[in-house]
């Protein structure tokens, strides 16, 4: 016969409503009588019924989690860290992938598969600022990227502009004066690369170096390959640089790549940087630099923010932006420098 919720209270010596408050995880428990209960739990091999606790609760347990492509190493790695945050809380993820397409990532919100689950975690890029309406949905939400501010759900995010900015003084600290820059999209405002962008105008500015058009590679995808072709790009047009700022790791992988086989040093002729911190970064020759955004922080915020608004679902308070902290982690991609505070 299996343990019952009875049979763990009796061999604790509490009432089943305490042991419930234990499984539960209800912050009111003296540390002495939940020891007690967890161990009784072990002793008895107990298993809550979770179906019951959930059909009593309304909640399911699980999580969605929405993002655009996970062959994309960013959004692989966000995904397995959401996936640890939540089990780590008790909870299950159940992945969405978009492809990144504005429709399917509209409909996603309105799904009746949510129904599935107590909340979502969504990351779009299709979606853009003027959709911020389809945000308002019946269901604890938050945001992540960089696609739509300021609206009516929590948002988690890294600091894009002044992460690309450090990145771009990082080079300019080393010496480097013409710092090409490789995964641009056309008209770009907001959005992960239209900020990039700004951060790398604003550092160059700063440092009296005037902006040159002609050393920016436009992509459309953030690939390895997209990377490899803007390279080949800019080396056919002839232009001179000597630094290149990858706008994310799979984008400065593949430039590097064929700088390597155009016969460019790096970083001796070449200094490269990337954005993300990839686990490959570190295994590529010359191991990568990069600027770690936070991701593993942007995760464990976003589960933990997420799972509030399902524990209050009642309550009523405002959207909150939360940013994350980042850092350049030196490679061999580019040397490592002195950058006095301002």
């Amino acid at each position: 016969m299996a343990a019952t919720l009875h049979d763990v209270a009796r061999l604790a010596g509490v009432s089943i409503k305490t042991v419930s408050n234990v499984i539960n995880d209800y912050p009111h428990v003296r540390p002495e009588t939940r020891e007690r209960v967890e161990r009784a739990i072990g002793e008895l091999g107990y298993t809550p019924n979770l179906t019951a606790r959930n059909l009593r609760s309304g909640r399911t347990g699980a999580i969605a989690l929405a993002i655009p492509d996970l062959s994309l190493s960013y959004f692989a790695e966000l995904a397995a860290a959401v996936i640890a945050a939540a089990e780590d809380a008790g909870a299950v993820v159940l992945v969405e992938q978009t492809d990144g397409d504005r429709d399917r990532e509209i409909e996603l919100l309105k799904s009746q598969r949510l129904k599935l689950t107590d909340g979502l975690i969504f990351s779009p890029l299709g979606m853009s600022q003027e959709d911020v309406a389809f945000l308002d949905v019946p269901y604890p939400l938050v945001v992540l990227g960089e696609r739509i501010f300021d609206g009516p759900a929590d948002h988690v995010t890294m600091r894009n502009i002044e992460a690309a900015r450090a990145a771009t003084e990082h080079l300019i600290a080393a010496g480097r004066r013409r710092i090409a820059v490789i995964g641009a999209h056309e008209g770009e405002v907001i959005g992960s690369a239209g900020l990039r962008l700004r951060g790398y105008r604003e550092a160059l500015a700063a440092a009296g170096i005037p902006f040159d058009a002609d050393i920016v590679g436009f992509t459309t995808l953030w690939h390895r390959a997209n990377g490899a072709t803007a390279m080949r790009e800019l080396l056919a047009r002839g232009v001179e640089f000597d630094a290149v700022f990858g706008l994310n790791d799979t984008l400065a992988l593949g430039a590097m790549r064929v700088l390597q086989e155009a016969g460019r040093r790096v970083p001796d002729d070449v200094a490269v940087i990337g954005f993300d911190d990839l686990d490959e970064a570190r295994y590529s020759i010359p191991s990568l630099t990069t600027v770690h955004p936070g991701q593993d922080w942007i995760a464990r915020t976003a589960v933990t923010t997420l799972l509030e608004r399902i524990a209050g679902a009642g309550e009523a308070t405002p959207p909150r932006l939360l940013l994350a902290d980042y850092r350049i982690e030196v490679r061999e991609s580019a040397p490592a420098v002195e950058i006095s505070a301002a």
